[in-house]
């Protein structure tokens, strides 16, 4: 794996990360909720360190070969979105709202969002479709796990940068204006719903 591969890369995933999606609406609603940034945005990671662990053990070569497993994923991950936003939608959080339980502070929104990220139809994009692009064979390269783990290590940087720094302004920005709190909440919720019920339409009318 070259320098230039692994700039273009680079570039190219901090595009994918900086488009809102999943991962952003959950950031934005943990942001709402006190420390529960550092959990969620941890959570998120350690999903996409599940990605790169399967990829590097060439699963992502099966997934690709195989059309059917690639959907039965992104219906599971797109119905947990719907399920996901829904649930935000009908008790949106905002500023000076009761605290969140000991175990939505650590735990559980932990493995939120590790199942969101697990589960992220863009991630199963980039990790079984984007990044064996990126791979080097033959010429002396490192071995195509240890390129893939190394890319994969890179896009989670890349994610706990960006989500840390969208779920502390939206704290910030939002923790004295309730309305405008409530608002992005519902926004975020909407978002998830949204983008898991036109990949459900979409998945389940090419079966």
């Amino acid at each position: 794996m070259n320098t230039g591969a692994l700039l273009s890369f680079l570039a190219l995933d901090l595009l994918l990360v900086c488009v809102p999606g999943a991962d952003w609406a959950y950031v934005i609603a943990a942001g709402l909720r006190g420390r529960s940034v550092l959990a969620a945005v941890a959570g998120l990671v350690a999903g996409y360190a599940l990605h790169t662990a399967l990829a590097a053990a060439g699963l992502a070569v099966l997934v690709a070969g195989s059309p059917r497993l690639l959907t039965a994923l992104t219906v599971a991950g797109a119905g947990y979105l719907v399920w996901l936003g829904w649930s935000v939608l009908r008790r949106p959080t905002a500023p000076g709202a009761a605290p969140d339980a000991p175990r939505d502070r650590g735990s559980r929104v932990f493995l939120r969002g590790a199942t969101i990220s697990g589960l992220n139809p863009k991630g199963l994009l980039l990790y079984f479709s984007i990044l064996p692009q990126f791979l080097t064979l033959g010429g002396g390269h490192l071995p195509v796990p240890a390129q893939t783990a190394a890319l994969g290590l890179l896009h989670m940087a890349c994610c706990a940068a960006v989500y840390l720094s969208v779920g502390a302004l939206s704290r910030a920005l939002l923790s004295a204006r309730p309305a405008a709190a409530r608002a992005v909440t519902r926004t975020s919720g909407a978002a998830m719903l949204g983008i898991g019920a036109f990949l459900l339409v979409e998945r389940l009318a090419t079966l």
